[in-house]
């Protein structure tokens, strides 16, 4: 249907934008570990350190609107 065609867009879209921030914007640009369980540890501390500086940013907002 177009409703979901529209969705499928926009989560595409999104994604796509996290992944540019953290391969561009924090100069991440490729894995440097070995073995699956190492790559998947890199992956959640790159991915925490994202939500993280997300979540700081936020906060700062919210301090400077108040």
């Amino acid at each position: 249907s177009i409703h979901g065609a529209l969705l499928r867009m926009n989560r595409s879209i999104q994604a796509e934008g996290t992944f540019g921030i953290i391969k561009n914007d924090r100069w991440y640009k490729r894995i440097v570990r070995r073995g699956i369980e190492s790559v998947r540890m890199e992956i959640f501390l790159v991915s925490i350190g994202h939500n993280l500086y997300k979540y700081h940013n936020k906060q700062m907002r919210r301090q400077k609107a108040a």
